[in-house]
């Protein structure tokens, strides 16, 4: 099955719901290691994004990332804003051009947006960051769909692979961000970054499910 525009916008509609929903949750974990804005920032960033999304004429999902990635850019502070910004931005590149978005698609946009966070961030897994849930959940996408299941089931190995990967950060110590200042101190939280990062591939399991 191919991702549709309109699964993409409702995958969008989904993730700025979550955030919403988990605005204060995602600021209460930043509070104990960060800044205690990500939940504020990414619910302003998100809250910005739908009358951009909403205002578009129905056409590819390459434009449709691009321009939540401009707003995110735009619009959020701290580290947050840059970053989901490279995942919608390295999302629409990668999709540039494709009138339909194939599961084999989607699962190379995701792996070139977590290499974009990579890049742009330099953090590694078990940093403690948005990388320890979104890689895994790039590659558990990746590995079920090579082995022949269906898009429904990696999508969902994918959003099982980051809700893992973000409880794997709480004994971790913090090697990159504002967290990092805290040293050892930062053990025994979850990360925020990727805390919502599992939003992201809960809303995408949700979004692009056959009968969605």
């Amino acid at each position: 099955m191919a991702i549709s525009y309109s699964q993409a916008l409702d995958f969008v509609q989904r993730f700025a719901q979550a955030v919403a929903t988990d605005k204060e949750y995602l600021t209460e974990l930043d509070a104990a290691i960060g800044d205690g804005d990500h939940g504020i920032n990414m619910d302003r960033g998100m809250r910005a994004v739908l009358p951009k999304v909403d205002a578009l004429t129905e056409g590819d999902v390459a434009s449709l990332f691009r321009t939540v990635a401009m707003t995110l850019i735009s619009t959020v502070g701290g580290a947050s804003g840059p970053l989901y910004g490279t995942v919608f931005l390295q999302l629409a590149t990668a999709l540039k051009d494709k009138p339909e978005v194939q599961p084999a698609d989607w699962s190379l946009a995701l792996a070139s947006a977590v290499g974009g966070v990579q890049s742009r961030g330099k953090a590694m897994p078990e940093d403690k960051t948005m990388v320890d849930a979104l890689l895994p959940a790039s590659q558990a996408l990746s590995d079920q769909l090579a082995a022949g299941a269906s898009f429904d089931a990696a999508l969902k190995a994918a959003e099982e692979a980051a809700e893992a990967g973000m409880k794997a950060t709480i004994p971790l110590v913090a090697r990159k961000g504002r967290a990092s200042y805290l040293g050892e101190r930062s053990a025994g939280h979850q990360d925020p970054g990727a805390t919502s990062s599992w939003l992201l591939m809960k809303a995408a399991r949700e979004a692009f499910a056959e009968g969605s």
